[in-house]
């Protein structure tokens, strides 16, 4: 067995004595090695349930190795059963949800695992509610997760929430009210009684009171590696047709009045149909083969947002790993250092995934990325909140309508 490398062996080393505890490890460092390591500490285990994105147990390519083939890799564990399950499952499927509540409540020991445990962070989804209740019989659990915060602080509660509810001993409500400062915004519609309010995280307090509450439990560190990441962007024009309809969209959007309260659905539904009619226009997929003549197509990754650039990409480039940016948690790809971002995307913490799939412990050359922007105010923004890392949320709160329209 390979020994573990420095900072595996302190996660490991902190983790130990603990029954629960949180691998915060930044993505490619390795959380998966650990996490079998700690498994196996725990002597006569019969069960061991790993929960994680659907994606990451079955690839959706065979020549993307699975969360089993990774963990096979390090011996497995040692256990008389090991169940995958995908998270997504445990939320919509009833049957499976019951049929695991039933094993582990007849289980004597069990080790509970979340790998991605972002996927939790929303207390209102049913995935995260049953988890709780499947925690609740659990006295082993262990959360993995490169980004354990990617919209705001209040991420935290319920990921320690599974793992022990003592580890904070408060409720959202008061973790939010503890740790955040928040103001509220209320937005009234000319001549309608109707209006509209929401609350926004303006700022973090008593940060220190929070680190001394979790900080037994958590092991973080960032990735350390001697190659570099090297990013490359190019500028691409829309087709005179592509052009007419960005322009049509654009009208159409913001002279609707349910703009006045810049909603965060009416603003990706208005980006994503903007961005879908431009995202396979010519001279973008000139730009992507210019650079494959540079960069060997057999070991590179394509990230698109829509089907139909997908489908296109992989007809035209059969030798490339086309995926969706969903589909960019928990993989080890290696032995494709080169990436071309097709499509852009709000979410920063996506491209962060995707940029972590080859940026990753064994990475033994230069990683390379491309990134491909419209010739319009939409591709300039969609790049400006990237560099920027922020979130759709928190760039409407800083902009009129009037603004977006000059912008876009």
């Amino acid at each position: 067995m390979i020994d573990l490398l420095p900072k595996q062996n302190q996660a490991f080393t902190k983790l130990l004595s603990n029954k629960v505890g949180a691998l915060f490890m930044k993505m490619g460092t390795g959380k998966t090695r650990v996490a079998v390591e700690l498994v196996n500490s725990v002597p006569e285990l019969d069960l061991v349930v790993y929960v994680a994105p659907l994606d990451i147990i079955c690839p959706k390519s065979e020549s993307i190795a699975s969360i089993k083939d990774e963990v096979s890799k390090w011996g497995g564990f040692n256990a008389k059963e090991v169940v995958y399950i995908g998270v997504e499952t445990i939320g919509m499927s009833d049957r499976q949800y019951l049929q695991l509540y039933k094993k582990i409540s007849v289980a004597w020991r069990c080790f509970l695992i979340v790998d991605e445990s972002i996927k939790i962070k929303n207390i209102n989804a049913k995935r995260t509610q049953r988890l709780l209740e499947l925690s609740k019989m659990v006295e082993y659990k262990l959360i993995l997760n490169g980004e354990p915060i990617t919209r705001d602080l209040l991420d935290l509660w319920s990921q320690f929430q599974f793992l022990d509810p003592e580890i904070l001993n408060m409720s959202m409500a008061e973790f939010k009210n503890t740790f955040c400062k928040y103001t509220t915004i209320t937005k009234s519609f000319p001549g309608r009684y109707k209006k509209y309010t929401k609350e926004f995280i303006t700022g973090y307090e008593n940060i220190d009171y929070l680190y001394s509450l979790i900080g037994e439990y958590v092991y973080e560190c960032d990735l350390e590696l001697n190659v570099q990441q090297i990013y490359e962007t190019v500028n691409y024009s829309l087709s005179e047709a592509a052009m007419e309809t960005y322009t049509k969209l654009k009208e159409k959007y913001l002279d609707n009045e349910m703009l006045l309260m810049l909603n965060n659905n009416i603003f990706l539904e208005m980006t994503q149909k903007m961005q879908h009619e431009y995202s396979c226009t010519s001279e973008k997929f000139e730009q992507v083969d210019k650079w494959f003549e540079t960069y060997p197509a057999d070991k590179a990754i394509i990230y698109c947002n829509y089907i139909v650039s997908a489908n296109e990409c992989r007809e035209r480039y059969p030798k490339v790993l086309v995926l969706n940016y969903n589909s960019s948690f928990g993989h080890n790809l290696q032995d494709r250092p080169f990436t071309v971002f097709f499509d852009q995307t709000f979410d920063w913490g996506k491209v962060t995934q995707g940029t972590a799939r080859n940026y990753r412990t064994g990475q033994e050359n230069d990683c390379r990325y491309l990134r491909l922007v419209a010739n319009v105010g939409l591709g300039q923004l969609y790049l400006k909140n990237n560099s920027k890392k922020i979130g759709i949320s928190e760039y409407l709160k800083k902009i009129s309508r009037e603004q977006l329209k000059e912008i876009l």
